[in-house]
């Protein structure tokens, strides 16, 4: 290894220690590291900012937008309400819905947001049925990251597969989308299982939640009907983008921009509360973290990496596949998802140069594997991280080994299916 390949590595080793160490918050590491590679002349600026992909960074704030404004009109509310009168109050059936509700959410919006705009609702509810808060939450933050899988713009890692590879949103749909309802379903019956006992409350309590008026939830019926418009024109986009040879950023931007000229034309205050909520921090760590990939790109470590996985694996398609999926399971559980995906997909393009004809198995076993290892611990994926803090603040907290002994086995065994999946279907 030359010295600039050596100073790439060490800069990124050290990044990624300062991630999973949390001393250091992880936007700082990004931009910093990112920074230190230019500094360092281990690329240039120009060749760094080539390799920020623009479109997965326009389709989050495009998103994060629109889920903004939609949330000041009570529509979530409104949902979480409905819901539980339609189960009767019924703790278990309570407890199906609001994980059904996060895994549709999880997969037409992205997981965080959904989240942030669901757990409030389950404290509120869980609360006046006097029953324990933990199961709901364990069940929501695995519906999360197994509702964000099924689409392209669920989770952060099938967004960037996605722009990377060029898949469309209906090639997540096809490939993805049913795999992902069978292993929710999987899930929820385990859940059941392990919580089913503890989930009781007494019949006055859910009598007051049915008496809750859930029409009353909705502050603004005017923007409510403008945003309802606005998704509909987004998620039209995003079926049809790829037979109009549009990037999915262009979906997601023209439907905020729409919804923005529509909703607050000349309302600079709305406009500014619109776009201050949309998640800065998450945004400038993944510009930085493709500046940290690309500097690996740039001095050949990935190139050299694909090649010792292929031999690993005699370049044999199916055990290639496998030692995806699995790899990125447990290191997704273990290390935020999004920076090990920015890492493996360049490894697995770079796979396909090296003679490793039929790459859609292995575009397929990252997807699953990152979206869904995110689930095995607390920090595994961004909604863990957002739902354990809010339930800290609210007196609640879920502690790391509590969650872990839950949650490693329900991934081992969604990996597991999602193992016979790839198989059958692709290999």
């Amino acid at each position: 290894m030359d010295t600039s390949t050596t100073i790439a590595v060490i800069i990124f080793v050290a990044a990624y220690a300062l991630i999973i160490s949390e001393k250091v918050h992880r936007t700082i590491v990004g931009i910093f590291g990112a920074m230190l590679m230019i500094l360092f002349g281990i690329l240039d600026q120009e060749t760094a900012i080539h390799h920020i992909d623009f479109n997965t960074l326009g389709l989050l704030i495009g998103m994060m937008t629109i889920v903004n404004i939609t949330s000041e009109t009570g529509l979530f509310n409104f949902l979480a309400i409905w819901a539980a009168k339609k189960v009767k109050a019924q703790p278990v059936a309570l407890l199906l819905a609001l994980s059904a509700i996060t895994a549709v959410c999880s997969a037409l919006l992205d997981n965080v947001t959904t989240v942030l705009l669901t757990v409030p609702i389950t404290f509120s509810i869980t609360s006046q049925l006097k029953v324990d808060v933990k199961p709901f939450l364990i069940s929501q933050i695995l519906s999360s990251n197994i509702g964000g899988t099924a689409t392209l713009i669920g989770d952060p890692p099938n967004i960037m597969i996605g722009s990377a590879v060029g898949l469309s949103f209906m090639d997540f749909i096809y490939n993805v989308t049913a795999v992902s309802i069978v292993i929710f379903i999987v899930v929820e019956f385990l859940l059941i299982a392990l919580y089913g006992k503890k989930l009781k409350t007494q019949p006055a309590l859910q009598e007051k939640v049915m008496r809750l008026d859930e029409k009353s939830q909705i502050k603004d019926a005017a923007l409510l009907k403008k945003c309802l418009l606005a998704i509909t024109i987004t998620i039209a986009m995003f079926v049809t983008h790829s037979t109009f040879h549009l990037e999915t950023a262009t979906a997601a931007l023209t439907g905020a921009g729409f919804l923005l000229l529509i909703s607050f034309t000349r309302n600079e205050a709305m406009i500014a509360k619109a776009l201050s909520k949309v998640e800065w921090l998450a945004i400038f760590f993944f510009a930085g973290l493709f500046v940290l990939v690309g500097a690996l790109v740039e001095t050949g470590v990935i190139k050299m990496l694909a090649a010792e996985a292929i031999k690993i694996t005699n370049g044999n398609e199916s055990a290639t596949a496998m030692l995806i999926l699995w790899m990125s399971a447990f290191a997704s559980a273990f290390i935020d998802n999004i920076p090990f995906v920015a890492t493996l997909i360049p490894l697995i393009q770079d796979m396909g140069q090296m003679g490793l004809s039929n790459l859609e198995p292995m575009w397929w076993s990252l997807a699953l594997g990152a979206c869904l290892g995110g689930n095995g611990t607390l920090i595994g994926a961004s909604a863990n991280v957002v739902v354990a803090s809010m339930a800290a603040q609210r007196g609640n907290p879920i502690s790391f080994i509590a969650f872990m002994k839950v949650a490693l086995p329900v991934m081992t065994l969604t990996i597991a299916i999602s193992n016979v999946y790839i198989w059958l279907r692709y290999l």
